[in-house]
């Protein structure tokens, strides 16, 4: 089974080393394995985990949240829970993403009629109108 050191790990996440410490510290991430010398060792197992905060992290996931689910994760008997929790944020993604679709229709919506407003200008102007400054 691969392992990886913490410069790897963080390289392959995309998360930063002091993320990845900050994550381990917070029980968002169970903990890492350890060298007998002390050093963490991230396995397979644990990089995926660390692809999936990633992605709940990029989907707008309040840290409280991510160690609540860091904290379900601990125990097998959570999965109802952790169900829950990712129904909850997902409601809440669709919820966004739906807001997110009205706001760019009504900017596409301004921009075509920008878009026309200046194809009618400039089909009607005059040389001498051609050149004032736009003023609207």
């Amino acid at each position: 089974m691969a392992t990886y050191s913490p410069a790897e790990a963080a390289a392959i996440s995309g998360f930063s080393l002091d993320t990845l410490r900050y994550y381990e510290r917070e029980g968002i991430l169970p903990r890492v394995a350890r060298t007998a010398g002390g050093h963490r060792v991230f396995s397979e197992a644990d990089v995926g985990t660390l692809g999936f905060l990633k992605c709940l992290r990029e989907t707008g996931m309040p840290i409280e949240r991510l160690r609540r689910y860091g904290e379900l994760c601990q125990d097998e008997g959570t999965i109802p829970d952790r169900i829950a929790l990712l129904e909850e944020h997902a409601t809440a993604v669709r919820r966004e993403l739906e807001e997110l679709l009205a706001q760019q229709a009504r900017l596409d919506e301004k921009l075509d009629w920008y878009r026309g407003e200046l194809d009618r200008r400039s089909t009607t102007a005059t040389p001498a109108e051609s050149s004032a400054p736009n003023i609207v």
